[in-house]
């Protein structure tokens, strides 16, 4: 069975670089094909499988690739793979599902819908308009772009959602019908680690980015007077740092899996007060037995079961988790418990599901 694997763009490690990783364990003589790769930045993981690159594959364009929305989906369409495939699989948030690669069979895993598209909010909140654009023409770039996904969609013979929560956008914006399947946590790397920390600090991870909402953290932590470790960088690294409280707050910018494992295990929650597609850091935390504090919305609703593995909140605001922080001190929470409960996001699960769908549509793995 000759197979294509899609995605969008390889220019960062993230939560969507670990799913199509692991597609590529599923099949590992699969041809790989994104918009543009940047090889240091993805830890050369892919250095020898990606098969074709778009025109975007340029050191600016891999720098700043949200600059450059506009161009993504003529480049999408000028890469046009010659060979043709029994089965192609795309593993995507916008763009690669639109890719023309002629196949049998067309699945795609979605992580998102395209937010530029559907969501034009998103695009107004970027610390920079889209090359060479304004404010005052975002909303038509959306409608526009909103008309090319949805028609991409069609090429799509099945979908499969990394959340209840997408599965959910799919259907509303798509008006097409999805399988969940959860993201892949490494059970190798994520357990829970045996500790005598006292746990005398709360913990946010991620990258650094606006609706993360690590700003609200800071400023619950800080009139608490809690201690509070942030991991990670982003655009908003220095805007949080101004707020932060020095004496209360540490910013970790990189950690090694083992690192972050003993990050998760000795800390006393994980904040979590963004809506995500589904929530990587929060399962990786779990899986560690770490209970999270959850905006009820999003990926956190479905990961976190309230009181057992950590606790929801209402709002997105300071005083919400500080409400949250409040109530959560006054309880206890079983950690084995929340490790097992994780498992439902382990790889292993995520193999097995991929491959059963795989199968149930007619193809031999």
């Amino acid at each position: 069975m000759k197979v294509a694997i899609l995605h969008d763009y390889l220019n960062q490690f993230g939560g969507a670089e670990r799913v199509l990783k692991t597609l590529l364990d599923i099949f590992p003589k699969a041809d790989l094909y994104t918009l543009l790769h940047d090889e240091e930045r993805t830890l050369g993981l892919f250095k020898n499988r990606v098969k074709g690159t778009s025109f975007l594959d340029i050191p600016l364009v891999r720098r700043r690739h949200r600059a450059f929305i506009p161009l993504m989906p003529l480049a999408t369409k000028m890469l046009r793979p010659k060979e043709e495939y029994d089965l192609v699989i795309s593993s995507t948030a916008g763009y690669a599902k639109g890719i023309p690669v002629k196949a049998k069979y067309h699945i795609c895993y979605c992580h998102s819908p395209l937010r530029y598209a559907w969501e034009a909010d998103y695009l107004k909140k970027l610390s920079f308009s889209p090359w060479p654009l304004t404010q005052s023409v975002l909303y038509p770039i959306a409608s526009w772009l909103k008309n090319w996904d949805k028609r991409a969609s069609q090429n799509v013979n099945l979908f499969i959602a990394n959340s209840d929560f997408i599965a959910g956008k799919i259907k509303s914006y798509y008006g097409r019908e999805a399988e969940v399947i959860y993201p892949p946590v490494d059970v190798k790397t994520f357990y829970p680690e045996p500790t005598t920390s006292k746990k005398n600090y709360y913990l946010m991870a991620g990258r650094l980015l606006y609706y993360k909402g690590f700003d609200l953290g800071i400023k619950a932590l800080n009139k608490l007077g809690r201690n509070l470790k942030i991991l990670g960088t982003g655009p908003e690294e220095e805007k949080l740092k101004k707020i932060a409280d020095p004496q209360l707050t540490e910013f970790i910018r990189y950690a090694p899996d083992a690192e972050l494992r003993k990050l998760y295990s000795n800390a006393k929650a994980l904040i979590f007060p963004q809506i995500e597609d589904f929530g990587l850091v929060a399962a990786e935390a779990q899986m560690c037995g770490l209970p999270v504090l959850s905006f009820n919305k999003g990926g956190g609703k479905e990961i976190v079961e309230d009181r057992k593995t950590g606790l929801h909140f209402e709002e997105q605001t300071p005083e919400a988790i500080i409400n949250a922080i409040n109530d959560f001190e006054k309880m206890s929470f079983d950690r084995v418990y929340i490790a097992r409960k994780a498992l439902r996001f382990s790889e292993e699960t995520f193999v097995n599901n991929i491959r059963n769908t795989v199968r149930k549509n007619g193809f031999i793995i």
